[in-house]
């Protein structure tokens, strides 16, 4: 019985430090996805805080590769053959990365997968670069967002963070 009292008390423990070591994350996991009559866009990035810090020209310099999010590369998972922004993009699994500027972004699609998200050491693997608009929020936003708003064509991708939100539209093909 003392036993038993000691592997469950164990057991308790240990899953009480793996609750507390998720809960802790700094940038905690995330995921947007959209449906496109039954197929779907899934994207999994980990999501940063502003935390006072300057963002853009800041903590993300302008005019470099940024691995979009925290920790791991985030990723982009389509179940269909996708425009995005007018690029073809079959379906598949590929990373995201962005090259955020002042008054525009660029969304690479990289065929490369499973890395993690920096340095950017993948220019031969990429399927795509888009240009993605950029414009200022109303209010400012603590949490690095990817979102999908469904559009009559789709998708719109759209990034929130600090005072910007950079977006681009997407449809089946």
């Amino acid at each position: 019985m003392k036993k038993r009292l000691a592997l469950f008390t164990c057991v308790i423990f240990a899953l009480t430090l793996f609750a507390s070591a998720q809960g802790s994350r700094p940038s905690p996991p995330a995921s947007a996805s959209c449906d496109l009559g039954g197929k779907t866009i899934k994207t999994d990035y980990s999501s940063p805080r502003v935390k006072g810090r300057k963002i853009y020209g800041g903590l993300v310099p302008f005019g470099e590769v940024w691995r979009t999010g925290a920790n791991e590369a985030t990723t982009f998972v389509t179940s269909a053959d996708l425009a995005v922004g007018g690029k073809a993009v079959p379906a598949g699994s590929y990373t995201i990365f962005t090259v955020p500027n002042a008054d525009k972004w660029t969304l690479i699609i990289n065929k490369k997968t499973g890395e993690w998200g920096i340095p950017y050491k993948y220019e031969s693997d990429e399927l795509a670069r888009v240009d993605m608009k950029v414009s200022k929020l109303p209010s400012p936003v603590e949490n690095f967002t990817i979102a999908y708003d469904k559009s009559s064509s789709g998708c719109t991708l759209r990034m929130d963070w600090e005072s910007t939100r950079a977006s681009v539209d997407i449809s089946a093909k």
